[in-house]
């Protein structure tokens, strides 16, 4: 998915970062990034157009720049709403976080939000959706949900799928303008902005937690299950995905700044937490750089007794 363009505030500097990127895509790496330094040049300060020279000098192979360019976003920055502390990891240079900084979350989805359902459904073969959607049914078949939460609701995609089957139907997300475009759905009976690790939901009364494709986002799973399971019925349920690899680590912050985890630390977790798995699978949920990218797709609910 594009970002979506943030101007530095000066008209020739923004004139030669579209340039930048027009040569990037051309696939003339080391001249854009060249032209997008000659930008910076202009407008030194310009924390959108420093973050995507980063990104240029590293593909052009100059990791030593780009170290340099993220590290100075940082000072400037120090909230880190473009990432530069999560490229810093991923290349190596810096430890895992546990966690995304929240305003690199909303930051990055305010600026899908205009592209975000077109960019999914129809370029990318996004799954998770009709998978959850799925399995929620056939672990529970015809149930009926008085209470259910949609963590991480982005846009509502999964709100449609679930709307007729519930009597309440709430919301969160971090980003206002992802919830904005939830609200033109009208699907939700509440749209609340909120990180899905500080979110409190009601004790003991949400039949149906939904996660759909957030625990990317997440990192640590640790306090979003504690939230989930205080807040789960007797007999509720947990219906979420996580994008998947197949070695030993638990949890693996990938190139894309997304996060992967294991199916033996989704066992552990919910073990910890006092749920049990009611399903899982592995599912090819959508496509990355024209290939499938695989993950979980799970239900689970409280340990009976």
């Amino acid at each position: 998915m594009e970002r979506a363009f943030l101007s530095s505030g000066d008209l020739i500097a923004d004139r030669r970062a579209s340039y930048a990127d027009m040569l990037f895509e051309s696939g003339d790496h080391v001249a854009a990034a060249d032209l997008m330094r000659q930008a910076l040049e202009i407008t030194p300060e310009w924390t959108a157009g420093l973050f995507r020279l980063g990104e240029m000098q590293e593909t052009a192979g100059d990791e030593g720049a780009a170290v340099d360019a993220w590290r100075k976003l940082l000072k400037l920055d120090p909230d880190d709403r473009f990432g530069a502390g999560l490229k810093l990891a991923a290349s190596g240079y810096a430890a895992v976080p546990e966690a995304p900084p929240p305003a690199y979350v909303e930051t990055l989805f305010d600026a899908y939000a205009p592209t975000f359902d077109n960019a999914l459904l129809e370029k990318l073969d996004y799954r998770v959706p009709d998978l959850l959607a799925k399995a929620i049914e056939e672990s529970a078949p015809d149930r009926r949900y008085q209470s259910v939460f949609d963590l991480g609701c982005g846009t509502g995609l999964i709100g449609s799928h679930i709307r007729e089957r519930c009597d309440f139907l709430a919301g969160v997300d971090l980003s206002d303008a992802m919830l904005q475009k939830a609200a033109d759905k009208r699907v939700y009976d509440s749209l609340t902005k909120g990180d899905v690790n500080e979110f409190v939901m009601p004790q003991r009364s949400v039949d149906l937690v939904i996660a759909a494709d957030v625990f990317v986002y997440v990192g640590d799973l640790h306090r979003a299950f504690v939230n989930v399971r205080r807040a789960l019925t007797l007999d509720g349920l947990f219906a979420f995905s996580v994008e998947t690899h197949s070695g030993e680590d638990e949890m693996i912050l990938q190139p894309s700044l997304r996060y992967t985890h294991s199916e033996s630390y989704v066992h552990r977790l919910l073990s910890e937490h006092s749920m049990c798995v009611v399903s899982i699978r592995r599912e090819d949920i959508r496509l990355d750089r024209g290939q499938p990218l695989s993950g979980l797709i799970v239900v689970a609910g409280p340990v009976p007794g």
